[in-house]
């Protein structure tokens, strides 16, 4: 299998993992599969490694250890369980591994990859928006290289000529002084035109109304509140090594152009596609090269219109406490996302309204906690600070 490309998928069993298998299986002359890693999904685990047979899978929850055991008895596969070991899998050579896996639960996976001095497509937003310090000073150190999967942060990087700046500390190699900055573009969510007055009212189940994208519940929200574009920013800035006023974002509701580069000589570089993350995912995967995999294209006429439109800080108040974030620095992006998934899970749960959201971010943004961000483990240490914040305020209410 000279030339077929080993990869690593961390979160097989999620919306990542299971596009990028998808690619996989369309293209087994191009790629194999080494290990796969999931949550507590353990049906679907041993499925996959009955389809991909690949050389180890692990699982996060041992609770249903055994039963995988004996599902995958008669594959030559090594079975590992628990945070420590899976995260063991992600620094195994490879030629890629795909880091899918949601939350900070993802961040031990993802720095062991890049420790390994591993190239990442990284699809985690919330390792770079807690931990982006720490991260992307490893990859520096051992040579990793951090590919986007995010769809708006994929097609910078496309326009961006393949971003390199975190191969190497001569920051011409990133074409620096070419560019005047970046924007990435949003849908607006399902409430872009809804009466502000109404807010108030907004059910759960109409806030994970998606206009565009087929996402899971939380990052639905997050769109809604447009939290999901501003841990974007936040994930940007550490990914592009960009500042803060380098990073712009327009509202684009057809969600044709998925980001633009702004060059220096007054040029402007969009990428283009439709709603369909194999799109970003499988330019991650073949790259330097693109793969062909058969995607609808993009009909421009039956579009018709392109819209954009900056964003309404009074519309978007969790948008604008992720630029805070951002400009505060330290440990503030950390304590925004912690106490951002808090809030959402409580608002699901119906044990608050939507426009509570946004207060409680803010309340922990303005709490004087205190931590650092030097290791992975003083991140996850500031996250379960905020979110007990979050907790408290969410039980006041």
């Amino acid at each position: 299998m000279a030339g077929v490309k080993q990869i690593t998928v961390l979160g097989a069993t999620g919306s990542i993992g299971q596009s990028s298998l998808a690619l996989v299986r369309q293209h087994p002359d191009r790629f194999a599969v080494h290990g796969l890693v999931a949550g507590k999904d353990f049906n679907r685990l041993a499925a996959l490694a009955h389809e991909f047979k690949p050389k180890i899978i692990g699982i996060h929850d041992q609770t249903n250890l055994a039963a995988l055991k004996d599902l995958i008895a008669p594959l030559d596969c090594q079975l590992v369980a628990g945070e420590a070991a899976c995260s063991d899998i992600a620094a195994m050579p490879v030629d890629l591994v795909i880091a899918g896996i949601s939350g900070l639960a993802g961040l031990p996976s993802v720095m062991a990859a890049v420790c390994a001095g591993q190239t990442v497509a990284i699809a985690n937003k919330e390792s770079l928006v807690s931990a982006g310090a720490v991260v992307t000073r490893q990859a520096i150190l051992s040579g990793a290289h951090i590919l986007p999967i995010d769809s708006e942060h994929n097609a910078v990087f496309q326009c961006w000529n393949g971003w390199k700046g975190h191969q190497s500390t001569d920051k011409t190699n990133g074409q620096m002084t070419a560019l005047s900055h970046i924007c990435l573009t949003a849908s607006g969510g399902p409430f872009l035109t809804l009466p502000i007055y109404e807010f108030g009212s907004i059910t759960p189940a109409a806030a994970v109304k998606h206009p565009n994208w087929d996402m899971g519940q939380k990052i639905s929200v997050d769109s809604a509140t447009m939290m999901n574009k501003g841990l974007e920013v936040i994930e940007a800035h550490w990914l592009f090594d960009l500042k803060p006023s380098q990073i712009d974002v327009l509202i684009h509701p057809q969600q044709a152009v998925h980001g633009l580069v702004y060059f220096r000589d007054g040029s402007i570089i969009a990428q283009m596609g439709g709603a369909d993350m194999r799109t970003p995912i499988s330019y991650a995967m073949a790259w330097p090269d693109r793969l062909d995999w058969g995607p609808e294209p993009l009909d421009l006429a039956a579009i018709a219109n392109l819209t954009f439109q900056q964003v309404d800080p009074d519309r978007f108040p969790c948008f604008m406490l992720a630029r805070q974030a951002l400009l505060a620095g330290g440990i503030a992006p950390a304590v925004l996302n912690a106490a951002n998934e808090v809030a959402v899970d409580a608002f699901l749960a119906g044990k608050i309204g939507f426009l509570d959201i946004a207060s409680i971010v803010d309340a922990c943004l303005s709490k004087d906690l205190i931590g650092d961000l030097t290791t992975i483990e003083a991140v996850c240490a500031i996250d379960q600070t905020a979110r007990e914040h979050a907790r408290q305020i969410v039980a006041s209410r």
